[in-house]
């Protein structure tokens, strides 16, 4: 790969982002452990588990676990979701009175189907005034603490109703301070190729506030694609990273126009795997922690030439003892493959979003949809 010349860093209200890099929120992975793992290969921004805005305000318990930073985390990033303005106001304003977090990010992204049947999600932003009231709301409550608000959505629902630059203008106008598109539509969940154009016309539209790109980011190489095809201010990287937080060190060399790291060994996976469970095991308990660490496996050992038999053993590990007898079995001077580039974690297929029934008939109404707020997480 060439070499990039040096990448400015990206402003965030107070925060400087160096390099340009943001970790998606990630339903199930970007937990305190995960994030910390990713954080010890390179520096950027990362952030925390998808919170539902109604969940925090009543105080879930479950919810109020997932709040949770390593002490040396800096900006915390909580990512919250929500589809009614009073309940986001109120849930900003906690976060501001009790120092929950130090930048809060809006998730208007997520395709998943018990979101958008909902009308949040990706859904949302069709409905342009109840859109901007919800932004402004969060913009409002987090003002005064100087807390910096981002909004992340998709194009549009499908090729039919596309949203993003109406999106981006809004959330510009009520003083978001940066906006993320993922390039595609929520009818493509995460099927297909995101469509990097969709982020260059966002850019254009949007002039004062930095454009972050994302979708498709599976290496050092692609981020700077996307920053060059897209003129875009800096990337989000989701699924790229699964099974490889060492993207974040390949990150900060090509942002700082130095050689990308070769990819690492099987003897290097072994180590971070291992590093991994230690941290999800002070993070929630061994056995929560090492039951939480198997979906990972795949994704580590992806590409590598491992006997289907040990795999499957690796799939059910319960124990670190467990781990620890299985590790030697690895051969530790196997090269990072070939095969183990390219896309990683969920695609599945496009398919017609759920919305509630009329959703698509005003986009001007501004009401909230009746039950719509979340009482779980997810997404």
């Amino acid at each position: 790969m060439s070499l990039a010349p040096a990448t400015a860093p990206l402003r965030i209200g107070p925060y400087e982002v160096d390099p340009p890099v943001v970790l998606a929120p990630m339903a199930g992975i970007t937990n305190v452990a995960f994030r910390r793992l990713c954080r010890e290969y390179g520096a950027g921004l990362y952030v925390c588990e998808m919170i539902t805005s109604r969940a925090l305000v009543e105080r879930h318990p479950t919810t109020l676990q997932m709040v949770s930073f390593d002490a040396d985390e800096s900006p915390r990033s909580m990512q919250l979701y929500g589809v009614d303005p009073a309940t986001m106001y109120d849930a900003v304003r906690m976060v501001v009175d009790e120092n929950l977090a130090d930048h809060v990010d809006m998730n208007f992204g997520c395709p998943v189907p018990k979101v958008t049947r909902k009308g949040g999600g990706s859904a949302l932003p069709y409905k342009r005034r109840l859109f901007g009231r919800i932004v402004q709301a969060a913009v409002r409550a987090a003002e005064p603490a100087g807390i910096p608000v981002t909004v992340k959505f998709r194009v549009g629902i499908d090729d039919e109703h596309v949203t993003h630059l109406d999106a981006g203008r809004i959330a510009e106008d009520t003083g978001a301070a940066a906006v993320a598109l993922h390039g595609r539509t929520a009818a493509q969940r995460y099927s297909g190729t995101a469509d990097w154009d969709q982020i260059a016309r966002l850019k254009e539209t949007v002039r004062s506030i930095p454009v972050l790109g994302n979708g498709d980011i599976f290496s050092a190489d692609d981020a700077l694609k996307m920053m060059s095809s897209t003129g875009c201010d800096g990337v989000v990287v989701g699924r790229g990273c699964l099974g490889r937080p060492w993207l974040f060190r390949d990150l900060q060399a090509a942002f700082a126009g130095e050689p990308v790291p070769e990819g690492p060994s099987l003897g290097e996976v072994s180590r971070v795997l291992r590093r991994h469970a230690e941290l999800l095991t002070e993070h929630m308990g061994e056995d929560k922690g090492v039951r939480d660490l198997r979906k990972h496996m795949a994704q580590y050992l992806r590409g590598f030439p491992v006997g289907s038999e040990l795999r499957k053993r690796f799939g059910l590990v319960s124990t670190l003892a467990e781990l620890d007898d299985l590790l030697p079995d690895l051969d530790p001077d196997v090269p990072f493959p070939a095969e183990a580039e390219g896309p990683r974690g969920r695609q599945g297929s496009a398919g017609k979003v759920v919305l509630p029934e009329g959703w698509l008939d005003d986009p001007e109404d501004s009401s909230v949809p009746e039950g719509a707020e979340l009482d779980h997480n997810g997404g």
